[in-house]
């Protein structure tokens, strides 16, 4: 179990919480009252078997967590200061937008205010995440959804932080298309490569929190 493998550890991490909830949900509850030798009971022994891999998920948690608020940090920064500084500038008389009335500006807003909603809804999931107590049911539900929240909306964030570019560019740069299509395919290689990587780490995180929960209550009952 390696932090260099997030999905490995991701599935392990959620693979021991969800192990522990589905044995306590099919024993007897008089069952989870019963000591061993020791005097202990069968959740204080799975807390204590299980207490390396809940450190190694917490900090694979807070790696993931920290990484991805310091780019939605940045993002909520870069469309903050674009909203305040427009690109074309304001009207001398009327102190408007001087492109008020262009479709394109109206794009370049309203992808621009998404964007900075998504990042700040990013922001604070993952600020959840890193404020988290860790306790093994946390790693069951709670810890998950937040992650894939958090994802979703950081993904979500770049893409409308991207047509914000877009929009931004036609405005400043009329006429001249293939200036504007080359400066956006040029920026855009870094932004897909860090799309991918979150994107595969997302999906691998919705199907180990769900799919994999349809799937046993389905061969349990028989449906």
């Amino acid at each position: 179990m390696r932090l260099s493998d997030p999905h490995a550890q991701h599935r392990e991490d959620l693979g021991g919480a969800w192990v522990g909830a589905e044995v306590e949900s099919i024993v007897h509850p008089f069952m989870l009252e019963y000591t061993n030798t020791n005097g202990k009971r069968p959740r204080e022994l799975f807390t204590e078997s299980h207490k390396e891999l809940v450190k190694e998920g917490e900090k694979w948690m807070k790696v993931i967590a920290s990484s991805c608020t310091v780019a939605a940090a940045l993002i909520v920064t870069i469309m903050f200061a674009a909203a305040i500084t427009i690109p074309g500038g304001n009207k001398q008389d009327s102190c408007l937008p001087t492109f008020l009335n262009e479709k394109v500006f109206m794009v370049f807003i309203i992808s621009d205010a998404l964007s900075l909603l998504f990042a700040s809804t990013s922001l604070l999931m993952f600020f959840g995440i890193l404020t988290s107590r860790y306790a093994e049911e946390d790693f069951l539900k709670s810890l998950p959804k937040k992650m894939i929240v958090g994802l979703s909306t950081l993904l979500l964030s770049v893409a409308t932080m991207m047509i914000t570019c877009c929009a931004s560019l036609f405005i400043i740069l009329p006429g001249k298309s293939r200036v504007v299509i080359l400066i956006i395919c040029l920026a855009g290689v870094p932004v897909t490569l860090f799309t991918w990587m979150q994107f595969r780490l997302l999906i691998d995180m919705v199907i180990s929190t769900y799919a994999s929960r349809i799937l046993d209550k389905r061969a349990k009952y028989g449906s």
